[in-house]
């Protein structure tokens, strides 16, 4: 069994701008099911930003397990994360290649490369 450890994701998706409202609307209300599969399959610290001028969503989440991929299967596969994604999917669109929703085969989500990261600690 390996060692849990930290793992930080950073996603985009472009939001439908006729959908902004009510994204925003259905995430203020996060289905309970929704929110513990993300503690079941070690998802903290998730929040999804909105950038209105490129109707961009940016995603940013740590994933503390120890088996990411396992995990994202099994998170893949739960009934209630797939009802949210059906409700959420129809609001966004990939910049992926034919992707076709979440949970598929082809990520409906981008991962976007870290840059830099600070994590603070004593100064010098």
């Amino acid at each position: 069994m390996s060692t849990p450890h930290t793992k930080r994701i950073c996603q985009i998706i472009k939001l439908k701008p006729e959908c902004a409202d009510e994204y925003k609307e259905v995430h203020r209300n996060v289905w309970p099911g929704v929110l513990n599969a993300l503690r079941r399959y070690h998802i903290v610290d998730y929040s999804i930003n909105h950038y209105p001028p490129l109707n961009l969503l940016i995603a940013n989440f740590k994933y503390t397990g120890s088996d990411f991929e396992k995990d994202m299967k099994a998170i893949g596969e739960d009934e209630e994360t797939q009802r949210w994604w059906r409700l959420t999917d129809s609001m966004q669109e990939s910049f992926n290649d034919g992707a076709s929703g979440s949970g598929r085969e082809i990520p409906w989500w981008t991962d976007v490369e870290e840059v830099f990261r600070f994590e603070g600690g004593s100064s010098a």
